[in-house]
């Protein structure tokens, strides 16, 4: 297996002769320079990552960590703690929004136990990677050790292996952790250097009152654990999760795997705050699927560079989002690989005298 150090010293800059390649394949096809947007720009930009000047994309998978908090102790949430392990069980049962959204795009889920504060029976569907139950209550001191802060990635950097085995052409991130919205928004004031309320939504529901008790719950988080933003490792220990951590690590591994990530919302962003933290090139090799109501992912995606393939107004998590941009991202793949150029189709093109 992979370790962090092996990943990272793996991930290697889009490349640019496939790149060049597929616009110029773009410019080529029966269609008004430009008129097909995105789809163009992710076209092109799926060839520099695979490294492929016509990028197939037949293997795609969604991988929804999911973990609990012990922040969730200072009543920053809306619902009990308990609906983390409920959740998992009606993924595994193919209830949830996650799974009727990968059954449409064609996905497999892989769905992981990386730190629940509770037991999950064992099933043919769950991977259990269980750090621990849950992380400390970051309100009182670090959310987790730094050994387990990297144990955390390194579970995410496993996953991508055993999935590459088995064929892998594109992955989407996805998360499950009640109050997992607290240790995001931490994680993005520090790391982006946005002010705490500007980046602290109302994750599930709370109202007024309670969200600015949640303000001051990451406010006194901060005060007492002193993350270093310099030092992703350092963040994602002090006032992260362990679905974050390992959700950093999947985005590391598929980098290093020349494999598109599709993000989904506000957490699979946190994440992808400390995978960039640690390895700035890692930017590139990201797909941003929409834009989450939580204000927090406005800020994340702005620090980043990353345009959102889609406005929903989604906040779910799971990786529903993702799910719907793989969905696009295959489409423009097809496109640059399907559609007919002018000599093809006998088309004659724009008259250029």
């Amino acid at each position: 297996m992979r370790t962090l150090k092996q990943a990272l010293r793996e991930i290697k800059p889009l490349d640019e002769k496939a790149m060049a390649a597929a616009r110029a394949r773009q410019d080529t096809l029966t269609k008004p320079l430009g008129s097909l947007g995105r789809l163009e720009e992710l076209s092109i930009k799926l060839a520099g990552i695979r490294g492929e000047p016509i990028p197939r994309i037949n293997h795609k998978a969604i991988v929804t960590m999911a973990a609990d908090h012990g922040v969730v102790a200072e009543g920053v949430s809306a619902y009990p703690q308990a609906v983390t392990p409920q959740m998992v069980l009606n993924f595994l049962r193919g209830g949830a929004g996650i799974n009727v959204l990968a059954k449409h795009v064609g996905a497999r889920i892989i769905v992981v136990d990386i730190g629940v504060a509770a037991d999950i029976d064992s099933h043919p569907a769950l991977l259990s990677r269980k750090i621990a139950c849950g992380t400390s209550d970051m309100a009182r001191g670090p959310a987790m050790s730094q050994e387990q802060a990297i144990k955390s990635i390194e579970v995410g950097l496993e996953i991508v292996e055993k999935e590459v085995k088995k064929g892998l052409d594109i992955v989407g991130t996805g998360d499950m952790g009640i109050g997992n919205t607290t240790p995001s928004s931490a994680i993005t004031a520090v790391i982006t250097g946005e002010k705490i309320e500007k980046v602290t939504g109302r994750g599930t529901g709370i109202d007024d009152k309670q969200l600015a008790h949640k303000v001051e719950v990451i406010e006194r988080a901060l005060e007492i654990n002193r993350p270093n933003a310099d030092d992703a490792t350092d963040v994602l220990a002090k006032v992260g999760g362990f679905e974050i951590g390992g959700l950093s690590g999947v985005i590391l591994g598929a980098a290093a795997h020349r494999i598109p990530v599709v993000i989904d919302g506000f957490i699979s962003g946190a994440a992808a705050l400390i995978a960039v933290g640690l390895s700035p090139g890692v930017k590139d090799y990201l797909i941003a699927s929409h834009c989450s109501v939580e204000i927090g992912h406005k800020a994340i995606l702005k620090y980043l560079g990353l345009k959102p393939i889609l406005n929903l107004e989604l906040r779910l998590g799971e990786g529903t989002g993702a799910a719907l941009g793989i969905f696009l991202v295959e489409a423009a793949a097809k496109i640059l690989a399907e559609m007919a150029t002018f000599a093809e189709a006998g088309v004659s093109e724009k008259d250029k005298s």
